[in-house]
């Protein structure tokens, strides 16, 4: 049986030895399963989302971490969420269906993103620490709160709430 399963050989170590499998790995086992399922969106994007590391590493000289992957495909989706939004606005939603699978497949990769409030809460400690107090600190407050929220937030949505507090401060 080992010598039918040699190209899943580390697979099957990792599983045995209780290590977790890296983000690229998981993301090539879940392309075999797409092809065995014939899951014809999930492959696509997949394969997108493998050539998108392979150039990136390309590009990098080397393996990327998980960490620098999660950011890739929060590019990923963001291109899409962008591509929904121009799709919307020129009437074509069956190219707005098609983008919205597969961003879903792409979110399924991605750490838990937070919530409004769990920004909010965060954004209220870093103004205070930084004792910010009017929309003028908004770099102040940004840049450490952006490494700190760094593959869980919108960035975006960081930027309104964050201006939405500073106002509040400004005008109280």
């Amino acid at each position: 049986m080992a010598a039918r399963l040699s190209n899943d050989n580390t697979i099957i170590q990792r599983q045995h030895t209780g290590e977790t499998m890296s983000l690229k790995e998981r993301l090539q086992q879940d392309l075999k399963e797409a092809l065995r399922n014939r899951d014809d969106v999930r492959r696509n994007t997949i394969r997108l989302l493998l050539t998108a590391i392979k150039n990136a590493e390309i590009e990098h000289g080397g393996e990327l971490s998980d960490e620098q992957i999660v950011q890739l495909l929060q590019k990923q989706a963001k291109q899409r969420r962008d591509s929904i939004e121009q799709y919307r606005q020129g009437g074509r939603e069956d190219l707005v269906a098609e983008e919205s699978a597969e961003l879903a497949i792409i979110e399924e990769y991605l750490p838990e993103q937070l919530s409004e409030d769990e920004i909010r809460a965060e954004a209220l400690a870093q103004i205070e620490a930084v004792g910010a107090t009017s929309p003028r600190d908004m770099g102040k407050v940004m840049g450490p709160l952006m490494a700190k929220l760094r593959g869980r937030a919108d960035g975006a949505l960081v930027q309104k709430v964050v201006r939405e507090l500073l106002a509040e401060r400004s005008a109280s």
